[in-house]
């Protein structure tokens, strides 16, 4: 599973499949994938690991000879699993039949990420975070855009509006 969830090309192949035989709601549903899964990686690889300098799991904590292959970077936050959530959660609005079939593998990454030793169960919770609030930032931020540029605001009134659009 490590091996098609690395570089999204696992969330890639599902926005293509989605996008050629899906129609509209397919290629709405691709974009929306894409663009969370982009976000939720520039959170989570950009910032997160850079402001969270923390070590994988022991080696001794791990009985296969996956342990050998494990990333260099900090362990904090999961970046796998903050790319399957963030897409999946962004489709399931548009296209609940593909989230669900999108919603497995993203749980198997999730999990394989820990049993791997790649990753401390707290760093996948915090990618699957990440992930959510990415699905969430791109299914709203249009929405917000469209109202901010309808009316002229005060910089205040911009941040309270903004505040009630996202939450």
């Amino acid at each position: 599973m490590e091996e098609t969830a690395e570089s999204s090309k696992l969330w890639c192949g599902a926005a293509f499949v989605m996008g050629a035989f899906g129609g509209r709601r397919g290629r709405r549903s691709a974009i929306a994938g894409l663009t969370a899964l982009g976000v939720a990686q520039l959170v989570s690889n950009g910032v997160g690991k850079q402001l969270v300098d923390r070590p994988r799991p022991p080696k001794e904590w791990i009985d296969h000879d996956e342990v050998d292959d494990r990333p260099a970077s900090s362990s904090f936050p999961s970046g796998h699993t903050a790319a399957a959530v963030a897409f999946t959660a962004a489709i399931a609005p548009l296209w609940p039949l593909a989230a669900t079939a999108c919603a497995i593998p993203a749980a198997l990454v999730a999990v394989e990420r820990v049993q791997s030793g790649a990753h401390y169960p707290t760093d996948v919770a915090a990618g699957a975070l990440i992930g959510l609030a990415g699905a969430r930032l791109t299914r709203h931020v249009p929405q917000l855009l469209r109202h901010v540029l309808q009316r002229p605001r005060t910089v205040p009134q911009l941040w309270r509006s903004a505040a009630r659009s996202l939450f």
